[in-house]
């Protein structure tokens, strides 16, 4: 099949990359790619996948920065993001596509891509937003059985279906064989991801404090006001490295060596990727009960979650999961947590709604 992606706008796809969806869009590419499906990725300036066509849409991603999603809310669509993704769409219907897959959450994305005769998915990467469902129901017939709304968690599912958002659930996944793992016990702490609020780098960071061990932060200013009120003296004190954003190979060797992975999410987590990545290097997690963490983690086995907010808890939940099995960490991410899984789902979706299309056109 061949199978065009649409990108996320506000940033590059390149390592290192710039958050979740970014990553599993690239993973999901590679990976259909390598089944011999030829994917074509539309994307900002600057996006490269090695292995997969990727073109560039002559979008610079600084002029979507007032687009991004903060703290639960999507902001108002601008002009320069409708134009944007317009102009991808152009570049798109230019060419010939069993299907378009578009990943950016964004409600003019929804506009540009309604259909018309060629299978369309919107994978929906955060939780619902009152725009964003609007657009999807406004654009997406239910009886229209050549488009589809998917989304990558259960529990997001579930939030989607609330918003009455009818939605196909195919859970992300991480390239497990792809990420090395270590059976011997790590030092130290590690949170990883975006510098919002609702990630929770500051609760990591109080965390490993209570628990009396060190940690390193890896991540980016996605929100600089965050970043430099409420993140920033604490990562300047004692026991915490900042290691910056890195590229996913160096992020996973780092997961590898590290004791526990932090990840106190404080809004409905819709997958999780760093708490996948952390059990595939061997590393348990420990994190907030929210949203489709509890999918991930095996409940006492390969981690430990507590209420949101509970500091308290999190760090003696640190010191238990210390002492958990990291093979059964890496069993767990090659059983339930692996890519393959997502791009057997997404085949078998795509098989299905171009064959829906073609008996259409019938």
């Amino acid at each position: 099949m061949r199978i065009a992606f649409i990108a996320p706008l506000v940033t590059a796809i390149a390592e290192p990359q710039r958050g979740g969806s970014q990553a599993i869009l690239a993973d999901i590419a590679s990976g259909l790619t390598s089944r011999g499906h030829p994917v074509t990725v539309f994307a900002a300036d600057g996006s490269a996948i090695p292995g997969v066509d990727v073109v560039e849409a002559g979008i610079d991603p600084a002029q979507l920065a007032t687009t991004i999603f903060r703290e639960g809310r999507q902001a108002p669509s601008s002009p320069e993001a409708e134009a944007a993704f317009l102009r991808v769409a152009d570049l798109v219907w230019a060419r010939s596509f069993d299907v378009v897959h578009n990943h950016a959450f964004d409600v003019p994305a929804v506009r540009a891509f309604p259909g018309g005769g060629v299978s369309v998915v919107h994978t929906v990467h955060l939780p619902p937003t009152a725009e964003m469902a609007g657009a999807l129901r406004e654009r997406f017939d239910p009886e229209e059985s050549a488009r589809a709304v998917v989304t990558v968690s259960r529990a997001q599912g579930r939030a989607w279906s609330a918003a009455r958002v009818p939605n196909v659930v195919i859970p992300n996944g991480v390239p497990v064989s792809d990420i090395p793992w270590s059976a011997r016990p790590g030092s130290g702490a590690l949170f990883a991801g975006r510098f919002s609020r609702e990630k929770g780098a500051v609760d990591a960071i109080r965390i490993a404090q209570q628990a009396g061990m060190p940690i390193a932060i890896a991540g980016w200013a996605y929100d600089r006001r965050y970043t430099e009120r409420d993140l920033a003296p604490l990562m300047a004190g004692p026991g915490v490295a900042f290691l910056g954003s890195l590229d996913r190979r160096e992020l996973w060797r780092r997961m590898a060596g590290a004791a526990v992975v932090l990840c106190p999410s404080l809004w409905e987590e819709p997958f999780g990727l760093v708490a996948a990545e952390a059990q595939a290097a061997g590393t348990p997690v420990v994190g907030y009960r929210r949203g489709a963490l509890s999918e991930v983690v095996a409940e006492g086995r390969t981690g430990f979650l507590v209420e949101s907010g509970d500091i308290n808890a999190g760090a003696e939940a640190v010191g238990r999961a210390a002492g958990l099995d990291r093979a059964t960490c890496r069993r767990h991410a090659e059983g339930s947590l692996d890519i393959r899984a997502t791009l057997d789902g997404l085949e078998g979706l795509y098989a299905s709604l171009v064959g829906s299309a073609e008996v259409g056109r019938g």
